[in-house]
């Protein structure tokens, strides 16, 4: 599945530069699910007002683990 949202974001943006991409539904408040559309890309997830806390907190590690992967 990741490997189609990868691909998915990378041929949208091919033709449209500023194309906004997320998630919606209980998939976006997963932490796992979270750091893949990271990688992928994308620019926001939205997700159940009780996985807020933790969505919050698995995006904040994704960027901070993504800001280190980036500097080695």
């Amino acid at each position: 599945m990741g490997e189609l949202v990868k691909l998915g974001a990378q041929r949208g943006r091919s033709v449209k530069k500023d194309l906004k991409l997320g998630v919606c539904g209980e998939h976006g408040g997963d932490p796992e699910s979270i750091q893949l559309f990271y990688e992928a890309g994308l620019d926001y997830v939205s997700c159940s007002p009780y996985r807020v806390p933790i969505a919050r907190l698995a995006a904040a590690q994704a960027v901070i683990g993504g800001a280190g992967a980036e500097t080695k």
